[in-house]
């Protein structure tokens, strides 16, 4: 492991973050709270706008193709993240359905729901402020044909606190006769990309030890006697910082750090987008629905995500929807960076031609109406929520990964689920401890209202964020009260 290799200038270690998103932000949270010196450098006016951030992972299952190790991995981590971002959560199930024209089956799924469900257990029975995701016995439900005939016919509620409460207006919806039985109800929740950002935001406010520098671009990094020189432009107009530590969290950007530094790495980026839609028909709350499918494939899974107001994003894992033909890239000998072509840069740097928001977002609509038929009534409810993301190494499934140390003094985020910024926080302050720039004793756990965050100032601050990135205000608030 890369070791400090010269004495730092007074004692006091000196920590750069490039990069705002969830996994900088989340890691600056972290070593400000333990008294370092910390400055969070991003390049955009605000932090936490990357990819279509929509749902928790508590467990991974929604990716077949993952191993339980993974599965196990996320399902850890998002209890992690519930702790520290406790309002930035829909506390809502997830329904999972496997359509007839699927080659799984849900006895496939079941001996790692049981798995999942068990180490819940175990976490709780270790600390009960793990509880976070609901009793561990109610941690997935079945529901055979029967019984979602039955809950078809009940009148919904105006807030659900039981797990059939929750399906009825989904049992109501959904053409049952493409689908295979039973269902899957998972305690797999909801994340608000824009209640995150202000959670994050309004954390930073109050670290006295994090300076945060929005619109603030690296251009060049060198090293000098062990410290790293770091060059930036805010607005125009340079910035020259040193730091004993530097932490490369520039997410699908990471390439392009690693090549200032001369240091290759192998890595993939994706480009996805999320749809956004209201449905005038349904007031409801719902639960989020996913429809497995195989993905890249015309039958690709499916994922509707609530939101208030009849408000609903689109997931629809097909190269017409959330996929784009040669949206999948890997780095070449020459750069950490891999390189999207121009039109998904365009994307990501300007705004999207109208047609394709509007053509996208109806494929989404027909996509869900196969199995929701009454969901054809929806109707384009925004832009589209739209980013790449890193996926470190060359395997496209990988989901569940966290830091790599590669240089002295260097740590790498390669985060790929949201959830997975905590362990990477974890990972870096075991590190500053074994290279003696931290001490152990200064190690303290930290959950949300030790940050001093209150619901409602991120309420307020998401709702800003919101409009400051022209999406609809439904996005930002409450789906329901948390359980």
């Amino acid at each position: 492991m890369p070791t400090l290799t010269s004495p730092l200038q007074n004692n006091k270690p000196r920590i750069g973050i490039i990069g705002g998103g969830i996994a900088g932000s989340t890691i600056a949270i972290k070593l400000s709270a333990l008294g370092l010196k910390v400055s969070l450098l991003e390049q955009g006016p605000s932090l936490v706008n990357g990819p279509p951030i929509c749902h928790l992972h508590a467990g991974g299952n929604l990716y077949r193709e993952i191993d339980d190790e993974q599965c196990l991995t996320l399902l850890r981590q998002s209890i992690a993240t519930l702790k520290l971002y406790k309002d930035s959560a829909d506390y809502r199930p997830t329904v999972i359905a496997i359509p007839k024209r699927d080659p799984g089956e849900i006895d496939q799924l079941l001996p790692r729901l049981e798995k999942l469900r068990k180490e819940y257990a175990a976490l709780v029975d270790q600390d009960s402020s793990n509880q976070v995701l609901g009793k561990p016995m109610d941690y997935y439900t079945l529901y055979h044909r029967q019984d979602v005939e039955r809950l078809a016919k009940l009148a919904p509620v105006n807030t659900p606190t039981h797990c059939d409460e929750w399906l009825i207006p989904v049992a109501k919806s959904l053409d049952l006769d493409k689908l295979k039985f039973p269902l899957v109800l998972v305690q797999e929740y909801g994340l608000s990309v824009f209640r995150l950002a202000a959670s994050a935001t309004l954390a930073l406010d109050n670290c006295k030890s994090c300076n945060v520098h929005t619109d603030t671009q690296v251009i060049d990094i060198s090293r000098s006697d062990s410290v790293w020189q770091v060059t930036a432009k805010q607005n125009g107009e340079p910035l020259d910082f040193s730091f004993d530590y530097l932490i490369n969290a520039c997410g699908y950007q990471s390439g392009s750090i690693d090549d200032l530094i001369g240091q290759h790495s192998q890595r993939l980026v994706e480009f996805k987008a999320a749809y956004v839609t209201h449905w005038h028909n349904d007031t409801q709350i719902w639960p989020e629905v996913i429809i497995y499918g195989e993905r890249g494939t015309p039958n690709g899974m499916a994922q509707l995500t609530p939101y208030p107001g009849g408000y609903f994003q689109i997931h629809g894992m097909t190269q017409d929807i959330t996929l784009f033909d040669q949206g999948l890239v890997k780095n070449c000998d020459d750069s950490a960076q891999p390189k999207l072509a121009p039109r998904f840069l365009n994307k990501l740097n300007r705004a999207w031609p109208q047609a394709l928001i509007e053509q996208r977002t109806d494929s989404a609509i027909a996509f869900v109406s196969e199995f929701l038929p009454d969901f054809s009534s929806a109707t384009l409810g925004g832009k589209p929520l739209f980013g790449a993301q890193q996926i470190p190494g060359q395997d496209p499934d990988l989901r569940a990964a966290d830091i790599c140390f590669s240089q002295a003094n260097y740590a790498r985020c390669e985060i790929v689920k949201a959830s997975s910024a905590i362990d990477a926080a974890h990972a870096i302050v075991n590190q500053l401890i074994r290279i003696n720039l931290l001490d152990a004793s200064a190690i303290k756990n930290v959950n949300s209202k030790q940050l001093g965050l209150n619901e409602q100032a991120i309420e307020t601050l998401a709702i800003k964020l919101a409009q400051q990135r022209n999406y609809p205000i439904e996005l930002a608030t409450r789906l329901t009260c948390d359980n």
